[in-house]
């Protein structure tokens, strides 16, 4: 995960580990993130000619966490914004993040909300 912001800080101080956090860190450690990383790479917009690709592991994990959780396409993107245990584990944070998050179209494929 990535370096902490001082709010993120402060929040860690403050609370318990939640069912949902405790799950996340197990799913962390379980699933085969460089097994799946090399499978998906080789089919992976590079970026080319428009929009910078977003980083794959984020996109992996913000799809995994729609399933996980049910999430609609509007719900995950205000999900990332609202809770800091989701923002980590897709790697991603709010100061660094384009004008909205990764999320999974409809179609079941990773996209970028504007497309």
């Amino acid at each position: 995960m990535k370096q902490m912001t001082f709010a993120d800080a402060e929040y860690a101080g403050k609370r318990k580990q939640t069912r949902k956090e405790l799950f996340l860190i197990e799913m962390d450690r379980v699933v085969p993130w460089k097994g799946l990383i090399a499978l998906i790479e080789p089919h992976y917009p590079k970026g080319e000619g428009g929009r910078p690709a977003y980083p794959l592991m984020a996109m992996l994990r913000v799809h995994l966490l729609q399933n996980w959780f049910g999430y609609s396409d509007p719900a995950m993107e205000e999900a990332l914004y609202e809770t800091t245990i989701l923002r980590q584990f897709a790697g991603l944070n709010l100061s660094a993040s384009p004008t909205k998050p990764p999320f999974v179209g409809a179609d079941g494929k990773l996209t970028h909300p504007a497309d």
